[in-house]
């Protein structure tokens, strides 16, 4: 199947973040898109603003009677999506061609020059800053996003069809549909283990979508991680490093060394150190498309960010909201890390939504330690996505191996009086499930109270 044969596109899963960039890509070169979600959102509704046809039930007289054609129709589906959905089983009894997203992406990608951004961490980070980049440059790109830049303000970008950005996701070892020209690895620690059983079946998965890069193609590592490449890093002996750090006025200026040159006095605006490994890797891939060194490195200071990665909902003297997705241990660590680097000295609030029955099961130890390192932690109950309940593992059991100074388990409606009475200097609230969608409301409440 080519993309010229393909007349409609019906998504099951539109609203999730990748499969709704795929839409707007079909969308985008003229093909009808319609498609299924479990739930309404932001997301969904820009879908609708654009044409696109939505339900929220799983119900096969919602889906518009020419998509139900199987020789001009292509099913997309995201795995999460159970196999007993009636919709989905509907198109597999009538042998319509289904694939999952990521078979898709490598149809699109296929013939471009494509750039994958691979990790446990990381990806839709630097993925952006890597489209960022080659925008800048003049690059004819299209970049699929796992969130929603905030120079774009969306999480497709359509400049060309030269070149392709896309995130290479090891859930359910999608990335192995892919063939990139340029990939990275940013970082391999523990996850999916629900997926892929245990940490070395995860690191055989990175070998294999390793061994999908084209003849000729490059790879670039994050200094430390087993494996052969090009190497990136901070003050250490990588081909591409980062030396010299100062900040300044909430930014990072510091001089970028390459195999040719140095760089002096990049800045770059989003905090963390992972976040200037990210836009590092970010720089070095884009060198691949030509793109002149100069002209990556004064973009870098350009880049805006993603929404909820260390995104600042409020910034000022005595009160700094920061909004991020972090929902694995290493994550939390990095956003404390940041917080510690660029507000010092501040009394600090964290709020968490765990991600999974079998990720908090599976890294219990690691989160209680990392969330320890705050002072004071709230905890919502776990977001189950895809899972059933795991018994004995809540909150309450996650809570229980946390060593915190304050530590409490609350409802979300509880969330803003109680943030109001512990009235921290910084408040940062994480997660991957539905806290995305507290965020605003909390925003809301506490400018109001101010």
């Amino acid at each position: 199947m080519t993309i010229t044969d393909i007349h409609r596109v019906y998504f099951i899963g539109i609203g999730g973040i990748g499969m709704s960039a795929l839409a707007r890509y079909f969308k985008f070169i003229g093909k009808e898109v319609a498609g299924y979600d479990k739930t309404e959102t932001p997301l969904t509704d820009d879908l609708s603003s654009h044409g696109i046809s939505v339900h929220y039930e799983d119900n096969l007289a919602l889906v518009p009677g020419h998509f139900l054609n199987a020789e001009e129709t292509l099913v997309v589906y995201t795995p999460a999506v159970k196999n007993s959905h009636k919709e989905y089983q509907y198109f597999l009894k009538n042998h319509f061609i289904i694939k999952k997203r990521s078979e898709v992406l490598g149809l699109i990608t296929k013939d471009s020059f494509c750039f994958a951004v691979a990790g446990t961490h990381g990806k839709t980070t630097t993925s952006s800053i890597l489209a960022h980049l080659l925008k800048e440059t003049g690059t004819p790109l299209t970049a699929f996003l796992g969130g929603i830049s905030e120079d774009f303000n969306s999480n497709f970008l359509l400049e060309g069809t030269d070149y392709s950005v896309v995130e290479a996701d090891e859930f359910d070892r999608s990335f192995l549909r892919l063939s990139p020209n340029v990939a990275c690895i940013t970082s391999m620690d523990a996850d999916h283990l629900d997926i892929y059983g245990d940490a070395e079946e995860l690191n055989k998965s990175f070998l294999e979508f390793v061994d999908r890069i084209k003849p000729g193609g490059k790879l670039f590592v994050r200094n430390g991680l087993p494996l052969e490449g090009i190497t990136y890093g901070i003050e250490d002996d990588s081909d591409y490093c980062i030396r010299n750090i100062k900040v300044e006025h909430g930014a990072y200026i510091f001089d970028l060394g390459t195999p040719e040159k140095t760089y002096s006095g990049v800045k770059f605006n989003k905090p963390g150190r992972h976040n200037l490994l990210n836009g590092l890797v970010a720089f070095a891939m884009a060198i691949q498309a030509g793109s002149p060194p100069y002209r990556l490195a004064e973009a870098l200071s350009t880049f805006k960010g993603v929404q909820r990665r260390f995104t600042y909902r409020v910034k000022n003297e005595d009160f700094v909201f920061i909004d991020d997705y972090a929902h694995h241990p290493t994550e939390i660590d990095a956003v404390f890390d940041a917080i510690s680097e660029m507000h010092p000295n501040k009394k600090v609030l964290a709020v968490f939504q765990p991600h999974l029955y079998s990720r908090t099961r599976d890294f219990g130890d690691d989160f209680a330690k990392s969330l320890s390192r705050f002072p004071s932690v709230v905890l919502l109950e776990i977001y189950p996505a895809r899972e059933e309940p795991i018994s004995g593992i809540d909150s309450a059991w996650l809570m229980e191996k946390m060593t915190n100074s304050y530590k409490k388990i609350i409802n979300k409606s509880e969330l803003v009086s109680e943030i109001k009475s512990q009235n921290p200097e910084v408040l940062v609230m994480m997660g991957a499930g539905d806290i995305g969608l507290e965020i605003i409301k909390v925003k809301k409440e506490l400018e109001y109270a101010r």
